[in-house]
């Protein structure tokens, strides 16, 4: 993988905004405040196509809400951004999903009350049974359902969850729902996966198999941005990381470069420059 990524982002500059040799996501001019607090300020962000970049900052930098913007959960007051190089402003996060690109969230939106083979299916895009003509006449719809089930069993396995397959979402741990949640978004065969949080309250015995999963997606050929506090997931997996502090991005780079910046540093730790950055956010002050 280093090979690969060195190549990936050879000559690209390590600083806010850099532009990238093959992006799927350019952002322009994003302002997005509530009342008169600016929660993101973002001039120009790009992520490289088949990387994984995470996006790293202190708490309230704004990186949830610019999740948020370019899922299509919320909406800036200004500024545009493309995915696959169409303009994405002002769409829904359903549109946003048809177009080939899903998001996982902090806190799963798993559906308790049904069961995990239930909401594996629900994940799967145009799918002809919820039109509500031709739910009534089975024939139409029943050969993609086949195809729909032997998908989501693949992916239950694959996530180590098959045998989890009638039981009720929330009977499953937090590491779990988090897996069924990654999953789910798979069975949309999207293009790109934003992940918040993926290591949020995950029990340590599920975190490497997490790890794995999130690996795999790049090997697939996938785009992989998500958000993250553990700094040493940050380092073990991701090709670039992007930096935001009080809503703007103050930083890019690989994750050793960046950890190593003097703006990061400012960022977490004030002036504490002494205290190294990587133990200091694992032990919570983030």
């Amino acid at each position: 993988m280093a090979n690969a990524t060195t190549s990936m982002f050879e000559g690209v500059e390590h600083a806010p905004g850099a532009p990238k040799p093959d992006p799927i996501i350019v952002a322009d001019g994003i302002i997005r405040s509530f009342g008169g607090l600016v929660a993101v300020d973002v001039d120009h962000f790009e992520v490289q196509r088949n990387s994984i970049t995470a996006l790293i900052g202190p708490n309230g930098a704004g990186k949830s809400t610019f999740f948020n913007l370019l899922t299509g959960f919320d909406k800036p007051q200004r500024g545009e951004w493309l995915f696959n190089g169409h303009s994405m402003r002002g769409t829904s996060p359903a549109k946003v999903a048809r177009a080939g690109k899903v998001r996982t969230f902090q806190l799963t939106k798993a559906l308790s009350g049904m069961t995990v083979m239930e909401n594996l299916r629900l994940g799967a895009a145009q799918q002809k049974g919820e039109n509500i003509l031709r739910a009534f006449v089975k024939p139409l719809w029943k050969a993609q359902e086949e195809e729909i089930t032997e998908k989501a069993v693949e992916l239950l396995k694959k996530f180590k969850l098959y045998e989890k397959r009638d039981d009720f979402a929330g009977e499953l741990s937090g590491g779990q729902r988090k897996l069924l949640e990654m999953a789910r978004a798979l069975m949309s065969e999207p293009e790109m996966i934003m992940l918040d949080e993926p290591m949020a309250g995950v029990n340590p015995a599920l975190t490497e198999s997490l790890l794995e999963h999130v690996m795999n997606l790049k090997a697939e050929g996938r785009t992989v941005l998500f958000v993250e506090h553990d700094m040493h997931m940050v380092r073990r997996i991701s090709d670039w990381v992007v930096v935001m502090a009080e809503g703007k991005i103050i930083a890019e780079g690989p994750p050793d470069s960046v950890m190593q910046d003097t703006a990061v540093q400012d960022a977490y730790l004030g002036a504490h420059h002494d205290t190294d950055l990587s133990a200091s956010l694992e032990e919570g002050t983030e």
